[in-house]
């Protein structure tokens, strides 16, 4: 009982470094072990999962919106406009908040505040949503999965996984906000700077001379290092809520 008790204790991470690591890597092995003590064998539960993501996405895409507006109001910026698709209720927010726009190529996307000049008021607009990803985020997801609750682990994992779900979006935009203070990609901010990876590579691609394709992938990186980062975070919040990592998932007998 002494042994197995004291090779339990150095299985658990020590010190920061550990820690970090083990936060960092936890999100992905939560996704795993979590659907597997969701659907708990039972085939149903699948189908419930698949019903809670759809759930979940349709309350996170104009609740996600509205917090960008809440960031930026709340840091002193100004809305004027914020697109969204009809299928996330776009007409009834519409009444109720008369910069709703019914209607988006994306499934929203405020397209025009004002920021007052501020980067600052830029960055707060961009990481609001990103609160839901800290709590409830993964507190909410090991918390489903723990009670074998199918559905709301479904329902969890866009709010979980949110800054992952953004990277060709708001995280390459938090990214491209950090490279355009840098001296070489200053003068360059109108071909870096934006919510839509995919657009500023066409654009850069399109340019006649040399594209700053530099800046473009460093944005990209540091996109993908604060949505590491944030998952991180969310995972360490979450066990000191008392929601640790999950554990992995029994090996398959056969």
């Amino acid at each position: 009982m002494h042994l197995e008790t004291a090779m339990r204790a150095d299985e658990q991470p020590r010190g920061f470094a550990a820690a970090l690591r083990r936060h960092l890597t936890a999100p992905a092995r939560d996704l795993l072990a979590g659907l597997d003590l969701a659907l708990d064998g039972r085939a149903a539960a699948l189908l419930a999962v698949f019903a809670g993501l759809a759930l979940g996405w349709w309350i996170y895409v104009p609740v996600h919106e509205l917090l960008h507006v809440a960031g930026c109001v709340a840091t002193g910026g100004a809305v004027e406009r914020l697109d969204l698709d009809p299928l996330y209720g776009a007409a009834l927010l519409a009444r109720i908040f008369p910069f709703v726009h019914s209607g988006s190529e994306y499934a929203g996307r405020l397209s025009g505040f004002d920021t007052r000049g501020s980067d600052g008021i830029y960055l707060a607009t961009d990481l609001a949503p990103f609160l839901l990803a800290l709590l409830p985020g993964l507190w909410a997801l090991r918390a489903a999965a723990r009670r074998r609750r199918a559905l709301l682990f479904g329902l969890a994992l866009p709010f979980a996984y949110a800054p992952w779900l953004s990277l060709t979006g708001d995280a390459y935009e938090i990214g491209s906000l950090a490279v355009v203070q840098l001296p070489p990609w200053e003068p360059l901010r109108e071909l870096l700077l934006g919510d839509d990876l995919a657009l500023r590579a066409r654009e850069l691609a399109a340019l006649e001379g040399p594209a700053p394709w530099g800046g473009f992938v460093l944005a990209a990186l540091l996109g993908l290092a604060w949505a590491a980062a944030t998952t991180a975070l969310s995972s360490a919040l979450a066990a000191r809520l008392g929601q640790p990592p999950l554990p992995p998932p029994p090996p398959s007998r056969r």
